[in-house]
């Protein structure tokens, strides 16, 4: 790609955004958040500010950052965190976290807009989390010598930097003082392509974060009363796909004994409405009550909220991560797997390290269709020393996992980034 390709892409990027926005909520959210950016930055962000920037694509980019965040903030207090997102989903979900100072929108890339952007924020050392590309901004953040990062990255031998048309990728790269990647073979390809110096294994920051949140976890009463002694199904960031397999296995069993636990992607009033015509015999967690009436008769507990899940899977008997019943893939399975419980997922899981690993440890199972999931959800529910087991293989695995964000910190503590 040359930079006259990256610059009409950017164009009809800004066309499309334009267009979309005006049939897709999601597209307008994208567009509206970025009106007035530079003014809005201006008047709250002090021109003397000590500033660290991270930039994030979405929330699962931001839970890779997050535990980096937070270290720094406990070793430079007097550095203040901007936090931004290119998409309206982590831009929101993030609206409450406390440990940035500011949270915005990033520009779309361009030369006068990176250049203008970096004027306001005058960053002191930038961050970019796992997949973020934008030529313009890597140039300017070099051009003023600031001290600029990439954590959490993976690379693939599928992706342009490795092709012979990926110039302008591979310059990109160069861009980066530090290239933090998950495992060897991405070192291994970044090594072919002459970055070795640049070049480090850290680890994916995902494990420190969720072992975190596990060491933090406190009870959920409501979800305590609904469980009562029935051995529980967690299943998170469900899809309709997956939604309507678990509804066929509850339906097989009698009444209540077991339950299920659904917290589904989607929480928006059509999808719930549809949820509740599928399970009939659930409650929402927003209606629930702790009424030995529900509790007896609901079978199904459908959270309609966001930010409880982490907390949920504690609950699990079996822990079921949704997604991989769709082209897009599996969600977070290490947030299901941190406290060792058998995760069980769809067949499309093969672009996700940890899946893999888990499978090969016997910490995880996928299945490929219902009537196996039906086996293998039997098998664990059944038998306790097997369920035991598998979880025992999934804690092991996270545990042994972490120290990213010690190694990522670490780096800039030697280098001195803050003063060089």
């Amino acid at each position: 790609m040359s930079v006259i390709i990256y610059n009409i892409f950017l164009g009809l990027f800004r066309i499309g955004t334009a267009v979309g926005s005006l049939f897709n909520p999601k597209i307008k959210k994208w567009v509206v958040g970025r009106r007035q950016i530079f003014d809005k930055l201006q008047a709250t962000i002090p021109s003397h500010a000590k500033i660290i920037w991270m930039h994030c694509a979405s929330v699962g980019e931001f839970e890779q950052g997050r535990p980096i965040i937070e270290r720094l903030k406990t070793l430079y207090p007097e550095y203040k965190i901007l936090l931004t997102f290119f998409s309206p989903s982590g831009y929101e979900a993030t609206q409450n976290y406390k440990g940035a100072d500011w949270i915005f929108y990033m520009p779309l890339d361009g030369s006068i807009r990176s250049k203008r952007f970096l004027e306001i924020i005058q960053p002191r050392l930038v961050i970019f989390v796992k997949y973020e590309f934008w030529f313009y901004y890597l140039k300017k953040i070099k051009y003023r010598n600031i001290p600029l990062i990439l954590v959490s990255a993976i690379f693939t031998d599928k992706m342009s930097f490795f092709k012979w048309y990926g110039q302008l990728q591979r310059k990109m790269l160069t861009r980066f003082d530090q290239v933090f990647v998950q495992n060897e073979n991405s070192k291994k390809l970044l090594d072919a392509i002459g970055l070795s110096a640049i070049t480090t294994v850290a680890g994916d920051t995902r494990f420190d974060r969720v072992l975190e949140i596990a060491s933090k976890w406190e009870p959920l009463p409501k979800i305590d009363f609904f469980i009562g002694d029935c051995k529980t199904i967690v299943a998170g960031s469900t899809w309709p796909e997956d939604e309507e397999l678990l509804c066929n296995y509850l339906s097989g069993h009698k009444e209540n004994s077991i339950k299920l636990i659904l917290a589904p992607h989607e929480i928006d009033e059509k999808h719930l409405e549809g949820l509740r015509k599928l399970f009939p015999a659930a409650v929402f967690y927003s209606e629930f009550t702790e009424d030995p009436n529900v509790q007896s008769k609901a079978n199904c507990l459908i959270i309609d909220n966001i930010g409880m899940l982490s907390r949920l899977y504690k609950y699990g008997t079996i822990n079921y991560v949704g997604g991989g019943l769709r082209q897009s893939g599996i969600h977070n399975l290490l947030e299901a797997a941190v406290y060792g419980k058998p995760v069980l997922f769809g067949p499309v899981y093969k672009k996700y390290a940890e899946a893999i690993a888990l499978i090969e440890m016997n910490g995880s199972k996928s299945f490929a269709e219902a009537r196996e999931f039906e086996t293998l959800a039997n098998q664990l529910l059944e038998h306790e020393t097997i369920a035991f087991d598998m979880g025992k293989q999934a804690a092991q695995y996270v545990t042994a996992q972490a120290g990213a964000t010690k190694v990522i910190t670490g780096y800039i503590q030697e280098n001195l980034l803050f003063t060089n």
